[in-house]
């Protein structure tokens, strides 16, 4: 168990990422900032700024016009390594409403627009019990609502479920599915009541298209200007030229609908689909090869 003191450490490990974070993204931190965020005292708070300088002194100067600390010409995270796709993220997960600003330590929001997109109702409760069974090992009783011409109407099945994906728009459980005899994607959201649960089938080992992983090599459209490549290559950090996205066999198919690679290549302009398959014929074998 943790003693006080390792959980001392690391509250004020928190509170000294958080100094440097409004440094970095906001440009400014003081010590409202602190007690507001964490609700500790203000000796408290002066005395997370002052460890923070002892750390990294040469990394903030202190504003007295604006009674806020400032990040230095000569700023260099210390404490932090800032994640542009972790900030993004808290920005959408802000803009979606799926968090509030103040459960980040995000200080000034910009305003913000995000397209939306819309939601897959899952009920708390119905992911709760999938979760359970995924970590016991067991199977579980869905009523389904299957897509497929031939169960027009919701039916029972056992499952065995032991994994979570997301396509892009909807959060899928990994199974075997006792009923068909192999493994595939449940959309969560389709799972219209939940049953008891029982002895698993299927091992996860067993689940290939779920285990194997494919190596998409992405390039620049050939039909974009040589200047246009070059801004692609540095858009998606490719190295000569090219850039590997590994995937899971079992999400090849959604990768494939998602970025409309299966017909953006035909159909739309250039400027429309700035990168393309370089190892298409490899992907097309994988892509047939998995069973949906």
């Amino acid at each position: 168990m943790d003693s006080k003191e390792d959980r001392r450490r690391w509250g004020t490990d928190q509170r000294l990422e958080f100094i440097e974070f409004r440094l970095f993204w906001d440009g400014s931190v003081n010590r409202a900032d602190l007690t507001n965020h964490f609700g500790v005292s203000v000796p408290q708070a002066s005395n997370d700024l002052s460890l923070y300088k002892e750390l990294a002194g040469e990394n903030l100067h202190y504003d007295s016009s604006g009674k806020r600390y400032e990040p230095t010409r000569d700023f260099e995270p210390k404490v932090l390594k800032p994640n542009a796709e972790r900030y993004l993220a808290q920005l959408k997960a802000i803009a979606d409403k799926v968090i509030d600003a103040a459960e980040t330590p995000i200080g000034a929001i910009p305003d913000l627009g995000v397209m939306p997109v819309p939601r897959r109702r899952v009920e708390p409760e119905s992911l709760r019990q999938l979760l359970h069974a995924v970590r016991t090992r067991q199977s579980i009783a869905i009523k389904y609502q299957s897509m497929n011409d031939n169960r027009p109407e919701p039916t029972w099945r056992e499952i065995s479920p032991h994994a979570f994906g997301f396509d892009g728009m909807r959060w899928h459980v990994r199974a075997f599915c006792h009923l068909e005899k192999t493994f595939k994607d449940f959309i969560i959201s389709r799972c219209l009541s939940i049953g008891d649960l029982g002895p698993a089938q299927g091992r996860p080992v067993e689940d290939l298209d779920w285990n194997t992983f494919f190596d998409i090599v992405l390039k620049p459209n050939p039909k974009l200007s040589p200047a246009q490549q070059r801004t692609i290559e540095l858009d998606y950090g490719m190295q000569k030229g090219k850039c590997v996205v590994p995937i899971r066999m079992a999400l090849l198919y959604y990768f494939d609908k998602r970025l409309r690679l299966d017909i953006a290549e035909t159909k739309d302009r250039p400027k429309e689909t700035p990168i393309v398959i370089h190892n298409r014929k490899e992907y097309d074998r994988a892509l047939k090869s998995v069973a949906y």
